[in-house]
């Protein structure tokens, strides 16, 4: 994959060059207008670079003497890391910064391999490391195959489905998977191993749709899509037999979801057959037992047929439902004196009217929003809302960005359409100009490292986003 992202830096790089040219033919007129050939018998200089800073596939322009007009010739290190080379003159080269070029040191050799004119640029590159995709685990072949199977990140064969990811609220080295028609997979960082500790036989479940834990973390919530109005919408796990006892909460057809109030404790979960959206009292449960019907629905979002799941927000002032099949968001309040959500309204993307377009509320566009979470942004320390919303995006094949105040943003995916026209594939990479995904589903966030991973569905990997290591 990294032969491949390179590729597509050198594609984009080309495609640009003529406008570096035009930048530097007004900022340094003292360019020559024809090239001349480098001199072996003088030495190389460098006189000066920009920018000063960047991350990996920053474009540069690096400044000085004797360069030549043979790129063949003409080898650029950056923090003693190779960088490409896309244009030159005698007095100007243009290259593009490489991956983990951390010491930032800037070396040009022109000449022949035995005995090369060697410059050094008396300043250093101040190298700022990139939020990159990556791939942490799963396989599948060029034609699709891929086999199911425990084992170490690396050798785990591929997912089915991974549509669901949720971290371990009391270990967050524990990220468990639901697979959608499939098991429970869970990714242990600590021995970088995968396994399948519940299986749907265990809870006679059909389609396993979302993951939640209670408040204090002592028990799981499996939210299951089955047909029948007295099968099992929500099941429940307990820590102290190891997730390994499901018992059913609630019976209704069709759930998608199910969460958790953070501070309050209430269950939260849905019906697809018309939108429903049902409330749970987990307190009573726990203290004086409820049937598996003692529920209240508390609205309806729509009519039928409107598959939707449930995210709230860390403080519990609000929640999410993101509507998966008619694409776009809605936000319901909470009323911290009836211990319950209100009637939501839209905040992004519009009802039936599909497709890919940043922007604020209705003039986003949205295609398949799929699973959602919370991330604090630094930038919002005054704000009485500290958190964007990031989410999955199925049939837009990329992870978008909600501001509190409704404004929907693309953070990765689709690539550069330098390679083919396709918005999705499987690149690793720069998040925008290189990465794609293949209907991502899931997606989990660890705030400790600022690490997103998501379930890539038709890639059957799970792939991650960070910084550069």
């Amino acid at each position: 994959m990294r032969n491949k992202s390179l590729f597509i830096r050198r594609v984009w790089s080309s495609l640009l060059i003529l406008s570096f040219m035009l930048v530097l033919a007004g900022c340094k007129e003292e360019a020559a207008a024809l090239p001349e050939p480098h001199d072996p018998s003088r030495p190389v200089t460098i006189t000066d670079f920009l920018p000063k800073t960047g991350g990996v596939g920053q474009r540069m322009v690096i400044y000085g003497d004797n360069f030549g007009n043979d790129t063949s010739i003409v080898d650029v290190t950056i923090g003693g890391k190779e960088a490409v080379v896309v244009g030159l003159n005698n007095n100007a080269l243009y290259c593009i910064v490489p991956e983990r070029a951390y010491e930032g040191n800037i070396e040009v050799r022109v000449g022949s391999d035995v005995n090369p004119k060697v410059a050094n640029a008396a300043e250093i590159f101040a190298y700022q490391r990139k939020m990159v995709v990556t791939t942490l685990a799963g396989y599948e072949d060029e034609r699709g195959n891929y086999e199911t199977k425990d084992g170490p990140f690396w050798d785990c064969g591929g997912f089915r489905n991974p549509s669901w990811l949720e971290f371990d609220p009391t270990d967050p080295q524990m990220l468990y998977m639901a697979q959608d028609g499939g098991d429970v997979r869970l990714l242990n960082f600590r021995d970088s191993m995968v396994t399948t500790p519940i299986t749907r036989g265990m809870g006679n479940w059909d389609r396993i749709r979302s993951l939640s834990f209670t408040k204090d973390g002592e028990h799981m919530i499996i939210a299951n899509d089955q047909g029948g109005v007295n099968d099992i919408s929500t099941s429940i796990l307990s820590r102290a037999n190891d997730f390994r006892d499901p018992q059913a909460l609630t019976t209704y057809r069709q759930c998608n979801g199910a969460a958790i109030h953070p501070v309050n404790g209430e269950m939260y979960f849905n019906s697809f057959e018309k939108g429903q959206f049902f409330r749970f009292d987990l307190n009573k449960y726990f203290s004086e037992g409820l049937g598996l019907k003692d529920y209240v629905e508390l609205f309806k979002i729509q009519d039928n047929d409107w598959e939707f799941n449930i995210r709230i927000h860390p403080s519990g002032n609000y929640a999410y439902i993101v509507v998966i099949n008619k694409h776009y968001i809605l936000r319901t309040d909470y009323n911290w004196e009836r211990k319950e959500f209100m009637q939501p309204y839209v905040v992004c993307g519009e009802a039936f009217a599909a497709g890919w377009a940043d922007g604020v509320g209705t003039g986003a566009r949205l295609r398949d929003p799929y699973q959602g979470v919370f991330v604090k942004n630094p930038a919002y320390a005054d704000k009485t809302d500290e958190y964007d919303f990031y989410f999955t995006e199925q049939h837009n094949h990329d992870i978008r960005i909600l501001t509190p105040e409704g404004k929907v943003t693309t953070f990765a995916g689709r690539g550069s359409s330098s390679i083919n026209p396709n918005p999705w594939g499987y690149i690793d990479g720069d998040l925008r100009m290189e990465a794609r995904f293949d209907q991502p589903k899931g997606l989990a966030y660890d705030e400790a490292s600022k690490t997103f991973y998501v379930g890539d569905a038709e890639n059957r990997r799970i792939r991650k986003i960070s910084f550069e290591e």
